[in-house]
């Protein structure tokens, strides 16, 4: 008998064939002990036939196989064939949408009268070659390169679209412009499934019954460019005061620019957003460019077109323009709506303005600023004045002025953000250090009696020694030791600073984040001159703040409008009644009992005037360019800010002379616009002490000092005291008084007691003959009587009439 395995018929197997299953056969039989039969055999079938598919198991059994998988597809590639078809035959392009008549929004005080209503649609229907071929490439620039190449719908786009919004990267764009033309002129702007379906249909039957050319003539003519104008000829003379033919290169690539947001690249309502409009334009010239519809040259060699002033309808004067303004931000910045779907019109909003309060607001800025301007003055035509007023135990806005009139100023002096908000920041330093339990270098607990060194420009000191920035109190005053409430009262630069670096610059920015600024305020950097109010908040992002404060540190976004409906639906707003504690009871309440002080006795005296107990803060910007006053009852939060800018080209401007003052501070008509208005809004109610709770500490009287710690003009401290490292104990540097016990001259002083009544505002002041030379300064009767600075230049001024100048050392 053969060696060889046998086949289970008996036969052998063909010499030279390969087996099925090499693992079977082969290695089972290489492996096999000899003579064992478990060798052979044990892989196929009886009789001859074919051997049976093992069954799959294990994780082989969860994967589908190709039949299936080829089943699957084809009964989805069916589906959506069929979903195709009927959706095309099911939906046909409707008639135009009501947009082209749009109806006006209705805009109401809080107690139902009538506040506004907007203007009638702004639209003329031009013809495409009307619209230079420049300004048609520019908006193909902008919105859809490929447009006369392309389908109707672009599905890559618009599932990179539905995904970047599903993943959290916000909302994105994916339609071509047939699509938004469609959206535009025969549905609506809503944001819904059913919608996008029916653009989608729309679209490819669109794309099948009419041109390019006719498509993008409706795209132009329908699409919104704000300023209330629906079209590319009502753009291009709301924007420009020209016909389309007229348009420029440049111009046309502004205007195709504001297609992708409207209101925030108009950089004359938005100044702050200048920066973002020409990131927008010069993508606009160089998508031109790289579709070769603009030459390189003529590229490099554009510039930017100023866009013209805004012509708002009369219907809008006065305060109304401001406040629609303001309403529409809210809605938008708040996603209650989009732009272009509240510009269609018919709704019905009603504000959280309350018109006994706006009508006080405007009257206090008319007796106490607007009244004293004079034609003959030409500093007088730069003022403009802001002002928002917050219930700060519901966040709702209950006035706002924005400027003299709207169809003549247009920039909203409320809610921009491009002027300094001065020492009105330093209360948010103070309320850091007490929130965060911050200590001096020397390890003192910062409280209203913590001792500082406000020597005249002192060099703050870091952890590792001088830091290279030594600011200047007002009018170059060295105050020596001083505590921290007194230091508020006279707003001393260099108390705060060092008092910023000792908490952490970053931990004050968090802190006025918290309390209410944006994050986005321009110039909001983490340095120790975070202290003097370099940065830009808007007088509403201010008051939001400050209404913090007055919460006892419980802090609610603002909210400005108090119901929005359209044929009796109402839209969702956000949550207004949710607060959360920002900051500490103690640290807020700290806060207000040190500005009460300035109220009391220190640079703000003028806002005794309302007759109510109140906390404020006065504060001057760079080179006197705005004066604000910010303050709080426990009942009402209100900031005022006065602004000099010029009317013809924008540019900020001093305030030297206006009025008929050499200066306007925050202490005079600011302080007193805010006092009249604060007694009138509040004379109804009865009046209510604040009701605090203070930190360990803050109520105990610092102990004396052994020495006069009267101000001393010793002029500017040497070189020693700039550079003494914070630890250098027993150092007193020649050029500053000097401080007995004191182990640590440079980080701030020890507690070594309260300065003399020498130092205090109603102790006069021995420096530059006025009653209280130093901080924001006013006399007692609401008199300005000087004020600092953010750089701390700054002019003193005698008690008496409005504006009478003090002498200068």
């Amino acid at each position: 008998m053969s060696d060889e395995p046998q086949q289970p018929s008996g036969e052998h197997e063909p010499r030279g064939w390969a087996p099925r299953d090499p693992a079977a056969h082969g290695s089972a039989g290489a492996s096999g002990n000899p003579g064992d039969g478990s060798g052979s055999g044990s892989g196929s079938g009886s009789g001859g036939g074919k051997a049976k598919k093992p069954k799959r198991t294990g994780w082989r059994r969860a994967v589908p196989t190709w039949r299936m998988v080829l089943g699957a597809v084809l009964f989805v590639a069916a589906l959506l064939i069929g979903g195709f078809i009927a959706g095309y035959e099911l939906v046909d392009i409707p008639a135009a949408n009501t947009s082209a008549t749009a109806q006006s929004n209705v805009y109401l005080y809080k107690d139902g009268s009538v506040l506004a209503r907007s203007g009638e649609v702004n639209r003329e229907n031009v013809k495409l070659a009307q619209v230079p071929l420049t300004v048609q490439h520019a908006v193909l620039a902008a919105e859809d390169r490929d447009f006369y190449s392309e389908r109707a719908v672009d599905l890559k786009a618009m599932t990179r679209a539905a995904w970047n919004t599903l993943t959290g990267k916000g909302k994105q764009g994916g339609s071509t412009i047939t699509q938004q033309y469609v959206k535009n002129y025969y549905l609506g702007q809503e944001q819904t499934v059913v919608r996008k379906i029916k653009e989608f249909f729309i679209a490819v039957k669109l794309n099948r019954e009419e041109s390019k050319s006719q498509i993008l003539e409706g795209y132009l003519n329908t699409s919104y460019f704000g300023r209330n104008a629906y079209g590319i000829q009502a753009a291009a003379q709301a924007y420009y005061s020209k016909d389309i033919g007229d348009i420029t290169t440049a111009e046309g690539a502004y205007l195709a620019s504001l297609l992708n947001a409207p209101s925030a690249y108009d950089i004359v309502v938005h100044p702050e957003n200048k920066a973002a409009a020409l990131g927008r334009w010069n993508y606009v010239l160089d998508g031109m460019v790289k579709e070769k519809w603009l030459d390189a040259g003529e590229r490099a060699a554009t510039k930017f077109p100023m866009p013209g002033k805004v012509k708002p309808p009369t219907g809008l004067s006065g305060q109304r323009g401001y406040i629609v303004q303001a309403v529409e931000d809210y809605l938008t910045g708040n996603d209650v709506i989009d732009e272009n779907t509240l510009a269609t019109g018919g709704y019905r909003i009603t504000t959280t303005l309350e018109k006994k309060k706006q009508d006080a607001l405007v009257k206090a800025v008319d007796d106490n600023v607007m009244s004293h301007t004079s034609p003959d003055r030409p500093a007088d035509r730069n003022v403009r004045v802001g002002g928002a007023s917050i219930d700060p135990h519901t966040g709702r806005v209950v006035a706002m002025y924005g400027g003299i009139d709207y169809t003549k100023q247009y920039v909203n002096n409320a809610t921009r953000r491009d002027y300094q908000v001065g020492s009105t920041f330093k209360p948010f330093v103070f309320t850091s250090a007490v929130a965060g339990r911050s200590t001096t270098q020397d390890g003192r607990r910062i409280t209203p009696n913590t001792i500082y060194d406000g020597t005249n420009k002192r060099m703050v000191q870091g952890p590792h020694g001088p830091t290279g920035y030594a600011p200047a109190n007002e009018d170059d005053i060295n105050y020596g030791p001083i505590t921290v409430s007194i230091a508020t009262d006279k707003s001393v630069n260099a108390v705060y600073a060092q008092m910023a670096e000792d908490v952490g610059p970053d931990k004050v920015k968090q802190t006025a984040i918290d309390l209410g600024l944006p994050k986005n305020t321009p110039d909001l950097t983490a340095t120790p001159s975070i202290a003097l109010g370099v940065s830009t908040a808007s007088v509403l992002d201010m008051t939001e703040a400050y209404a913090t404060l007055a919460n006892h540190g419980r802090h609610g976004a603002y909210t400005l409008v108090e119901r929005i409906s359209k044929d009796g639906e109402d839209l969702t707003l956000p949550d207004t009644g949710h607060t959360e504690q920002a900051v500490s009871r103690q640290a807020a309440d700290t806060t207000t009992s040190i500005l009460r002080s300035v109220v009391e006795s220190g640079s703000g005296t003028a806002a005794q005037g309302a007759g109510r107990p109140a906390a404020g803060k006065t504060g001057t910007a760079e080179e006197d360019k705005a004066a604000w006053f910010t303050g709080y009852t426990p009942d009402l939060t209100t900031v005022i800010a006065v602004m000099g800018q010029d009317p013809e080209t924008g540019v900020q401007k001093p305030l030297y002379g206006a009025l008929g003052l050499a200066r306007i501070n925050g202490g005079g008509a600011p302080a007193q616009t805010w006092a009249q208005y604060t007694e009138a809004a509040l004379r109804s109610t009865t009046a209510t002490d604040f009701d605090l709770e203070l930190e360990p500490g803050a109520e105990e009287p610092a102990p004396p000092t052994d020495e006069e710690t009267t101000p001393q003009d010793t002029g500017t401290p040497s070189e020693t005291t700039s550079s003494t490292p914070p630890n250098s104990p027993g150092t007193t540097p020649p050029g500053e008084p000097s401080t007995p016990g004191s182990s640590e001259p440079a980080t701030g002083g020890t507690d070594t007691g309260t300065p003399t009544e020498s130092t205090t505002a109603n102790g006069g002041a021995q420096n530059a003959g006025g009653d209280n030379a130093g901080g924001d300064n006013d006399s007692d009767n609401g008199g300005p009587r000087g004020d600092e600075t953010a750089d701390g230049d700054s002019y003193g001024f005698l008690p008496g009439p409005r504006g009478t100048p003090a002498p200068r050392q």
